[in-house]
């Protein structure tokens, strides 16, 4: 499939990470791959760590860079995870922001490497994945990140805005029209291919996956029931989000409950009537990876 990005006024939502240090190709690098030298901090309900986690499943890298995944809510009061506290503080003087995963750190040094999610993820297939499945082929480069622009601006910001209860109308209509396009070029370019850009699993389908999990887990909740029904009339698209979900690398670490937990925890929007218009029923096509899901292990 050939992916052209879509014109969007509206940058993508990501927070500015607060750590982005790189894994380089070697000891001149500074940070340069070891294998067990580097850890994981995640909590698969936060969609960027979900993205790493299935990247990292995917790679097959338990052995070589450990994963210690954390509670879906965090436990400060300002949105971070208190077991993270440690290793911010011995990464920044008087670090007041929060402890945020995801968190790429150094064993070596006991300090952080990377919070930035793209970029860990990019790093991982890199500089580990030797040998291992091609996440980003020569050339796809553009590709990959047109899809991702996709996500974050015509899916991800569209379908907030289009939920937004207090939106002028004109907004909510043009926001709603900015999704539905989105998803209709997605399904024009599913309807002939399994994957979005090659005959094998790429780390545009992590991004997307990811992205129609949150749209039918969370956006929709606060989108009207004519509206979803509107977002489920993509047949290709959802199968394709369904059959990736049974994958063990994809299904094994998508926790609903957790999700459902983050979200009332931090959302303050009001619930409409698409919330009782389940667009996949996740829980079945997860399953088969439900006895593999990792559990909390605080560090």
């Amino acid at each position: 499939m050939s992916v052209t990005p879509l014109a969007a006024a509206h940058p993508s939502a990501r927070p500015a990470p607060a750590f982005r240090g790189r894994i380089g190709r070697d000891a001149r690098s500074g940070h340069y791959a070891v294998p067990r030298r580097y850890r994981l901090h995640l909590a698969a309900a936060d969609p960027d760590c979900l993205r790493i986690a299935v990247t990292h499943s995917l790679l097959g890298l338990d052995e070589a860079c450990p994963v210690t995944f954390l509670p879906a809510e965090p436990d400060c009061p300002d949105g971070g995870h208190s077991a993270l506290r440690p290793l911010y503080d011995a990464s920044a003087h008087r670090y007041t922001g929060p402890a945020l995963a995801p968190v790429l750190s150094d064993d070596w040094s006991g300090r952080i490497v990377s919070s930035h999610g793209p970029d860990i993820a990019r790093d991982l297939a890199r500089r580990f994945g030797a040998g291992r499945p091609t996440l980003y082929p020569c050339g796809a480069e553009s590709q990959i990140e047109a899809v991702e622009r996709m996500c974050a601006q015509g899916i991800e910001a569209a379908a907030q805005r289009a939920g937004t209860a207090d939106a002028h109308e004109t907004e909510h209509t043009a926001a709603l029209d900015t999704l539905l396009t989105t998803l209709g070029v997605l399904e024009q370019g599913l309807g002939s291919h399994r994957y979005l850009i090659s005959d094998q699993i790429t780390a545009a389908d992590v991004e997307l996956w990811v992205t129609l999990v949150q749209l039918d887990t969370v956006h929709r909740n606060h989108l009207d029931a004519a509206a979803v029904q509107r977002i489920a009339g993509h047949p290709a698209l959802w199968a394709y989000a369904r059959g990736l979900a049974a994958h063990p690398a994809f299904g094994a670490h998508l926790d609903l409950d957790a999700i459902t937990r983050r979200h009332h925890a931090r959302c303050q929007g009001l619930e409409a009537a698409g919330a009782a218009v389940q667009i996949l029923d996740w829980e079945t096509h997860a399953a088969n990876g439900a006895e593999s899901r990792p559990q909390v292990n605080r560090p």
